[in-house]
């Protein structure tokens, strides 16, 4: 299947590691034109090398913090001047942070939604001339299955995801004349640096392979996933091949998430 990825022009917020690094690569290996951002100059530079080396495509790097407002206008900026357009946002910054409601404090609240529900709307609202520009686009937001059913002890990001999620449908309802999408990507157990770390903790006796497919996950399709199967489904829905789906939600979770 063609994708109509070739010559498009990519943002990826988070970009340097994890499902942002092969969200890249993977669009990269689809003809686009890809360009990360990060706060870790050292993780983008491996990141690129990682890019070039899996797809001989080189990428834009770009330093910057989404939580600052002047560096989501300025990343797009750069991206826009680099590729002279810009056509899909995949708003991927973000950390796992969760705990009991009552000792989540006030700062830890406005510190995740900054990061999580801020700076996709900064990092969207600068890069909203640009993609009407190019005659429409897509933008993606990446958020939790956790978002939709929060369990005891998930905040802030459950609640802070669920945001992301109104403003998904919000926004695609505002942008759809302008040929604009806005999709959201529910992100479920998939291997990760944190999720390595607690595999680590919890079974250093066992192999990667085992630990995934261990039964204490809960999993329907009995393992954890992989960054590629997610990477995979977040470039087909910013992609011509997913032309007529906005406003939605799709889950990446190997059937963990009780609600659709």
């Amino acid at each position: 299947m063609d994708l109509g990825l070739a010559g498009k022009t990519v943002l990826i917020t988070g970009g340097s590691k994890g499902i942002g690094l092969e969200t890249a690569v993977t669009f990269a290996a689809e003809g686009a034109k890809v360009a990360i951002s990060a706060r870790n100059e050292e993780q983008l530079r491996t990141a690129a090398l990682h890019i070039q080396q899996s797809t001989g495509s080189t990428v834009l790097t770009i330093v910057a913090d989404v939580t600052k407002p002047e560096d989501c206008e300025r990343m797009v900026a750069e991206t826009a001047e680099r590729y002279g357009q810009l056509d899909i946002v995949v708003n991927n910054a973000g950390t796992a942070a969760a705990g009991p409601f009552e000792h989540i404090s006030d700062e830890q609240w406005m510190s995740d939604l900054d990061l999580k529900l801020l700076a996709a709307i900064r990092v969207s609202r600068a890069a909203l001339p640009h993609l009407r520009q190019a005659g429409g686009g897509s933008i993606i937001n990446i958020t939790t299955s956790w978002a939709k059913t929060p369990p005891a002890s998930s905040m802030p990001s459950s609640v802070s995801r669920a945001a992301g999620q109104a403003l998904t449908k919000a926004m695609s309802r505002d942008l759809a004349s302008d040929g604009i999408r806005v999709n959201t990507v529910c992100i479920g157990t998939i291997r990760s640096g944190q999720l390595e770390e607690r595999w680590k903790r919890e079974a250093p006796h066992l192999s990667w392979e085992a630990y995934a497919r261990d039964p204490r996950h809960n999993i329907p399709l009995g393992r954890i996933g992989d960054t590629e199967e997610a990477a995979r489904v977040i470039v087909f829905m910013a992609s011509d091949a997913a032309s007529y789906v906005t406003g939605t939600s799709i889950h990446i979770d190997g059937g963990s998430a009780p609600a659709l």
